[in-house]
C-alpha cells in the first residue's frame, strides 16, 4: 500500500481539472476512532499498510519503534496513545503516514485514511478550549468539509522530536 507523496496529490482537483482556488489548501483526512483530523498534505512523504516496527528501549509508550525506510531509520509513533485515546486491535485498515516535518522523518500510526480535500485558512474555525489531556496546540482549528468536521492537527506540534522523546543528533 505504498503511496508516494505524488499520487496522493494527483487527480484532487475539480472534475473539469482545474485546481482548487489559490488560498485553498490541500488536506489528508485521517481516522482514530470515530473522529476525522486533517493534516496537510505538503507534509506527507508517503502512506504504507502497517508493519510491526522494532522495539526501542527507554522509548515513551507511544512510540511504538523504529523502520527502515529506505535506508533512512523512522521512528513509529501511534497517535492514538500520543492523544491519549483507547488503545485497539491494528487490523487491515490500520495505516502508517510517513511526514516529513521541520528537516526529519516520522511515522504515524492511524486507523485509516480517507481522502484528499481542500479549504482555505479563512474555513479554519479555531476550536473551543476544554480542560482536555490534549493540548491546545496541537490543533489548528476545526474545518467543515460538506456535512464533514475535521479536525486540523498541528503535525510539527504534535510530532515534533521534544515531543514523540526522540533526540536528534546533527
Amino acid at each position: 500500500m505504498d503511496v508516494p507523496h505524488s499520487a496522493a496529490v494527483r487527480g484532487h482537483g475539480d472534475a473539469d481539472g482545474a485546481s482548487a482556488p489559490s488560498d485553498s489548501r490541500q488536506f489528508l483526512t485521517l481516522r482514530l476512532g470515530t473522529e476525522e483530523y486533517a493534516i496537510d498534505i505538503m507534509q506527507v512523504q508517503e502512506i504504507r499498510s502497517y508493519e510491526q516496527p522494532i522495539s526501542m528501549v527507554n522509548s515513551p509508550s507511544f512510540v511504538k519503534g523504529v523502520i527502515n525506510l529506505r535506508g533512512v531509520i523512522v521512528p513509529i509513533v501511534d497517535l492514538r496513545l500520543k492523544l491519549r485515546l483507547p488503545r485497539v486491535e491494528y487490523n487491515d485498515f490500520t495505516v502508517v503516514i510517513v511526514l516529513k516535518l521541520l528537516g526529519h522523518v516520522v511515522g504515524a500510526v492511524v486507523d485509516g485514511v480517507s481522502d484528499v480535500v481542500s479549504f482555505s485558512a479563512q474555513s479554519v474555525k479555531p476550536a473551543p478550549q476544554f480542560e482536555s489531556a490534549l493540548d491546545a496546540r496541537f490543533i489548528l482549528g476545526l474545518a467543515h468539509v460538506g456535512e464533514r468536521m475535521l479536525i486540523v492537527m498541528n503535525m510539527e506540534a504534535l510530532m515534533g522530536n521534544a515531543e514523540i522523546g526522540v533526540a536528534v543528533t546533527a
